[in-house]
This record gives structure tokens, sequence and C-alpha cells, in this order.
């Protein structure tokens, strides 16, 4: 705690100010001090974030300006709010913040590339949000602190306090305003702390393009010769589990850059989800759980403090946040080359998708676009068939230009630095969900074992006649039938049937992007083949 620091430039008068505490004072003052709040068996700070306990996609808002505008690619999740009603919220956040005895005060890095990282100050009124992004930033030394001066960008994290309803252009109590040109973000009614780190990403998501530096929502590890690789994939898919991986050393686990020199983690830490977590499963991630972790929304004995991993009373969205040399094998800094592999992951619970497959750079593109997953059905709504699931960029909900944009440069950096693009089906084997199976992790395991030894190198490809990408005939520890899938279907008319369903669910969700993007990259879509075929 620094006494003499103070936000008075804010118009905050508040004087105790707590600045990139140490863990154990942000745990004595949140055990004492906010509800909730317990420490774990294993010395884990449990806390519960209130009534929201994910995040408000539709309440985040983005202030029109001339400066910024015709960057944006407004819409439903680009959502436009003009500068006067952005004032109000921050005066309104400034209110509450000046009504509190105390305030955190967090200042840290995004990114770990100096040359392109930016410095953030967190302005917040719980221990427990302050711990979470001292986490999830890239703390400073002494040194690098007592010269950090003025932040880059501030959050003014109000959200113990309600927006009001009838301000114009408010949806809900909850609002996160995003003002580029104030290089400010407001956040009023969610106490959600995933709201600040997603803050953050988009930011640089906007900024990082300026600088021809593609920003990513992926995991990113390396191996023994220093070879990257990059895991895009929407939840469910394994991108957690896949780039966990023993024999590699962990870039990060969400939110990477790749620029001219390399690529380089966003983040200082991780935020896994923790539900069903155990040792047998992630032993990564498990063994991270102790002192300094943060415990979201997480059901425990009372007695005992033991957590109930697979209790989701409270929410399945159950999270567990700690710094990045919590796991064991961590590349630090977390700084590496150029990727050699890009990974797409899908979870097809259609069946229709090769379990591995080799894209060229449009390809590349053309599937980032789309970022395809499909989820088992929901029984309560008495659909049966799976549900396609479209997020372009594999994180629609942060990418603040056309998906186009990010897409080029992905294919611009995939050709300069001849990685080699895949994708990898962690979906179902043998028929749709409730006919087949889903595809063994050992058998993923090994294919993306086989991406990294380079072991495709001497296989046969076979070209798929409705995707056009190539699938190799063999690999090592993989029986040769799974990996075609139409071998594995014992109805082959009813194959030919669901491939069709699916390719028109591509085309008709690439729809909304065909008149911006390159023209090369919207005919590597499915629908220049016959889907008869």
């Amino acid at each position: 705690m620094a006494q003499t620091f103070n936000l008075h430039q804010y118009g905050i008068e508040t004087e105790k100010i707590f600045r990139n505490s140490s863990v154990p004072v942000l745990y004595e003052l949140g055990l004492r001090l906010e509800k909730g709040t317990a420490i774990s068996d294993v010395g884990a700070l449990m806390t519960y974030s209130g009534e929201k306990t994910g995040r408000s996609p539709k309440d985040k808002r983005i202030v029109r300006h001339p400066d910024s505008e015709d960057n944006i690619d407004w819409g439903n999740i680009n959502i436009g709010l003009d500068e006067h009603t952005f004032m109000v919220n921050h005066e309104r956040a400034l209110d509450y913040l000046n009504t509190c005895d105390h305030l955190y005060v967090v200042d840290a890095y995004a990114g770990w590339d100096p040359k392109y990282r930016i410095k953030t100050r967190i302005v917040c009124t719980r221990a427990y949000h302050a711990l979470f992004m001292q986490n999830m930033l890239i703390m400073p030394t002494a040194g690098e602190l007592a010269d950090f001066g003025e932040p880059d960008y501030v959050v003014f994290n109000a959200g113990r306090f309600p927006a009001n309803r009838y301000t114009s252009e408010m949806t809900s109590k909850t609002s996160i305003d995003l003002n580029l040109e104030r290089r400010e973000i407001v956040i009023l009614g969610t106490e959600y702390a995933g709201e600040m780190k997603k803050g953050i990403f988009s930011i640089m998501n906007y900024l990082m393009p300026l600088r021809d530096v593609l920003p990513m929502h992926c995991s990113a590890n390396v191996g023994e010769k220093d070879d990257v690789t990059i895991l895009f994939g929407l939840s469910g898919t394994g991108k957690t589990t896949l780039s966990a991986d023993p024999k590699r050393r962990l870039i990060g686990d969400d939110e990477h850059c790749w620029t001219d020199e390399g690529t380089f983690n966003i983040e200082g830490g991780c935020y896994a989800k923790a539900i069903d977590l155990s040792a047998e499963n992630e032993p990564d991630i498990f063994n991270a759980i102790k002192f300094g972790t943060v415990l979201e929304n997480v059901v425990y004995d009372q007695h005992t403090r033991k957590v109930d991993y697979g209790d989701v009373s409270i929410t399945q969205n159950t999270r567990a946040s700690y710094p990045i040399d919590y796991i064991d094998n961590v590349q630090m800094p977390c700084i590496a080359g150029h990727p050699e592999n890009i990974i797409f992951l899908t979870c097809d619970a259609f069946g229709i998708l090769p379990p591995v497959s080799k894209l060229t750079p449009e390809q590349a593109s053309y599937h980032f676009i789309s970022g395809y997953t499909a989820k088992v059905a929901g029984t309560e709504m008495g659909v049966t068939e799976p549900q396609a699931t479209f997020s372009a960029c594999f994180g629609a909900a942060f990418m603040m230009w056309h998906p186009n944009k990010y897409a080029e440069l992905l294919a611009k950096k995939i050709k300069e630095h001849q990685a080699t693009a895949w994708l990898v089906n962690t979906g179902w084997t043998g028929g749709a969900h409730g006919v087949g199976s889903r595809i063994k992790l050992k058998y993923t395991r090994a294919m993306i074992d086989a991406i990294h030894n380079n072991d495709f190198d001497t296989m046969d490809f076979v070209a798929d006649k409705v995707f056009g990408f190539q699938v190799p005939t063999r690999c090592p520890n993989v029986p040769s039938e799974v990996l075609v899938p139409q071998n594995t279907w014992a109805d082959k008319e009813h194959y030919e049937i669901v491939r069709a369903k699916l390719v028109k669910l591509f085309n008709e969700n690439f729809k909304q992007f065909e008149a911006d993007v390159n023209p090369a990259i919207a005919k590597a879509g499915p629908k220049n083949f016959d889907s008869r075929s």
C-alpha cells in the first residue's frame, strides 16, 4: 500500500488506496470485508461474484467517435454508444467510487513483449477483483512500478453499483462501456471479474491490427525444438486440455498476439474452467489451485473447506484464476517464435468433419472466420439434433474489427512464416450424437503428437470431396478407419444427408461475411464442392 498514491486526477477523492498489494493483504481484506469469501482447504481464495456469474455481452457498449468508428464492425456484438451516455455512466461510477472507504488499484501490463505491451490501471472496490487482475495481468517489478507513470488505459470497476436502466441506450442495470478515445472502460452492475479481463483483451484486439499484429483468442505451447503451436477453439473443444501437454511448455491458455518477431501471451495468468476439475484429468490446473489462486463461485464443504467441483448449483461457469508460473511446465517469459502449426479445434457433434485434416491458407482463413463447433442438443427443448455454433475468429465477442481484418492477417502470417494449418475434430465419429461416439481423447492426442512430430510429412492424403481439405490416410497409434468419417458410418445414405445439412449451415453462416471478405477466402468454403459427392 502506498499512502501517498491518490486518484485525484480522475475526480476520485477516496484517500485509502491499496495499490498492487501483496497476496496476504488482499486475502485479509477480502475475508474481513467481503461476503461469501473463504479460504479453501488448499489455500485458494474462494469468492462469490454476486448475481452475475458470467459475462454480459449484450450490455457491452463502445463509444462511437470519428477517430475510430470506421474501424469497428458495428452490430449485435459491437454495440454503439454516444459520448454523452458514456459520461453519464462515467459520472455514476465516480460518484460510487467516491463513497467507498477504500479502493484498490492494480497497475500492470497487458502483453509480455515490451514493444507491444500496454500499461493498464484497474480501479476497483473488491480485494477479489484486485487479486484476480494481479493474477491475470503482468505485474511490474518494484523498479517498473516506481517508473510506471500514467497508464495507457484505465478500468473503473464500479460493478457493485447499478447502471440506471432509464438512461438512454441502457438495456439493464448492467453496463460495460469502452471509450477508445478517452482510453477508459466503465463497469456498472456486475461484479463478475471476467469483464475486466475481457475488456483489456478487446482493447488489444483493436490496437494490435493497427500495428500489423494479429491478436488471437487461443492457447499456445512450445516444444523442445522451440517449435510453437497455436490452438484455437470454442468452449468444449479441448483447447485447455490439449494445450496442457507434458511434452511441451505452455505459453498461455487464452490470449496471444502474433507479431513480425513471433508470438507473445497478453496475460500473466490463466483463467481455467473449474467444472468437474480433477487431479486425474487435468493435473496441471488442479495443482495450480493453492495460496494466491482465486476460485470463483465454487461450492465447498462448510467444515473442511474442500471444494466440490462437480456442484454447479451456483453456476456451471466456476473458474480458477492463477499466475501462469503456477503451472510447472511453462515458457517464461511468455514469448516465443513464429508458430509452425495452427490448429483449429472443433467438436463436431454431427460426426461429419474428419478427426484431422490439413488446410490451405485460404481454407484456414475461411474456418477461422467461421469459428465452427457443434454442441449436443438440449433435451429440455425436445431437440434431438446437434446445434451448430459459429463464432467468428473463435472469439467474436471480443473482436472489434471486421472478421476479415483478422483473417487476412492470419493468412498473411501463415504464408510469410510457412506455418501449417490443421482442423482437428474432437467430436463424434461413427454417426452423429446419439448414434456415434466421441472420438477418444487418446486418438486426438496421438494426432496432435503426429502434427508436432511431422509424421504427416510422409503420409498420403486424400481430398475431402465436399470441404476440400486434405485428410491423411494414416496416423501413428490411430486406427486408419477413424480418419475418414464416411468409413465409420454404418448408414452411408444418412451420412450424405447429414453432410449436406452441415454444408448448408456453413454456407448460411458465411453469407454475412461474403461481401467484405477476400474472394479467395470466400471460395475456400464447402459451397465450391458438390455436396452430393
